[in-house]
């Protein structure tokens, strides 16, 4: 389990690009049924400039949707004795803004001395969770944002 994740996404503007991210990233995975869950309050994530943070969580309607979540089941075989990384694909819903889609996300696992070290990383459609870009004038949000989280996972 862990409470102190990171979680990043990528999103861009005509001629610009920026990165969002939190240190709030909730998770925990049970090997007993190869559950996934792993979630942030939207609230949390900063993009540096306190306008454009304001904007995001008006996008995301972050008042009535302040989670996003990832629920799922690991789909491949993990050694929990191997310290190599290990490439693992979980299926599961995402969830952000209110809308939950099937996805796939692939990642890699670590057993190091502090737990287990997980990284993992997908690219979401904003129209697939009814998110409308944001944008000014005739410049918008690119739709498709990449996401990405780290964590290392203690036992409990």
């Amino acid at each position: 389990m862990t409470e102190k994740g990171h979680v990043e996404f990528d999103s861009s503007v005509p001629l610009h690009s920026f990165t969002g991210e939190s240190d709030h990233l909730v998770g925990k995975i049970t090997f007993s049924d190869s559950i996934v869950d792993f979630y942030v309050d939207v609230n949390t994530l900063k993009t540096g400039i306190n306008k454009r943070d304001n904007d995001m969580l008006r996008t995301l309607e972050a008042e009535k949707h302040p989670f996003a979540e990832f629920y799922g089941k690991i789909n491949s075989e993990i050694d929990l004795e191997n310290t190599d990384p290990q490439d693992v694909t979980v299926e599961g819903e995402f969830t952000v803004h209110g809308v939950s889609n099937k996805t796939s996300i692939t990642g890699t696992l670590k057993k190091t001395p502090n737990g287990l070290k997980i990284n993992a990383s997908w690219t979401l459609n904003m129209e697939d969770y009814n998110i409308e870009p944001p944008g000014i004038l005739f410049y918008r949000v690119s739709e498709m944002i990449d996401v990405s989280i780290s964590a290392t996972l203690t036992p409990v």
